[in-house]
C-alpha cells in the first residue's frame, strides 16, 4: 500500500469556512464515517460564528492564538493548546490582533467517554486518583477497591 500524503497550509486552503466566517481559510486533511480532519486559518480580526454540530470536536491551536467560547464561556487559546467543543453545544472561535491556525479534528457523534476503555478490556474508575477499574468480564467492569494496591510494575516479567 503506498503511502498516503495530505498537502495543506499556504497554497492548499480554501477561502471559506462555516457559515458566518469571515477571514477564515481552510484545507480538509482526511474524511470518512469516523469523522474529519481539518487545517484552519484564522486571519487577524477573523471570526467562526457560533454554531453547534452534532459531532464532537477539537480544535488543536498549531500557531498564533486568539479567542474560543463553548456555550457562554470564553476564553484566550494559544498554540499549544487544544479545546473541547462538545456535541450540540454552540461554540465559536476568533482572532483579533494576531493570527491563528489550528487542527480541527472532528469526531462523528457525542463523546464516547462513557464507554471509553471497554474496548480495549479496561474502563478509568470515576474517582480522583484515576486508579484502573478491573478487567471488563462480559462486558461489565469488574470494580476494584479503592484501597486495593496497584499492581506491580514487573508483574508477569521473568525474574
Amino acid at each position: 500500500m503506498p503511502i498516503e500524503v495530505a498537502r495543506f497550509g499556504v497554497g492548499h486552503r480554501r477561502p471559506d469556512g462555516p457559515p458566518g466566517s469571515v477571514g477564515v481559510r481552510s484545507q480538509l486533511i482526511h474524511s470518512d464515517g469516523r469523522g474529519t480532519i481539518t487545517e484552519v486559518a484564522f486571519a487577524r480580526d477573523a471570526r467562526v460564528e457560533p454554531h453547534s454540530s452534532p459531532d464532537t470536536t477539537w480544535m488543536v491551536v498549531i500557531e498564533g492564538g486568539g479567542w474560543v467560547a463553548v456555550a457562554e464561556e470564553r476564553t484566550r487559546v494559544a498554540a499549544g493548546e487544544a479545546v473541547l467543543w462538545p456535541a450540540d453545544v454552540l461554540h465559536a472561535a476568533w482572532t483579533e490582533h494576531s493570527e491563528m491556525r489550528a487542527i480541527v479534528v472532528e469526531f462523528a457523534g457525542p463523546d464516547d467517554a462513557g464507554v471509553r476503555g471497554l474496548l480495549d478490556g479496561m474502563v478509568r474508575d470515576a474517582s480522583a486518583d484515576a486508579r484502573l477499574a478491573g478487567p471488563v468480564d462480559a462486558g461489565v467492569a469488574v470494580p476494584i477497591h479503592p484501597d486495593a494496591p496497584l499492581d506491580e510494575p514487573r508483574d508477569g516479567e521473568p525474574a
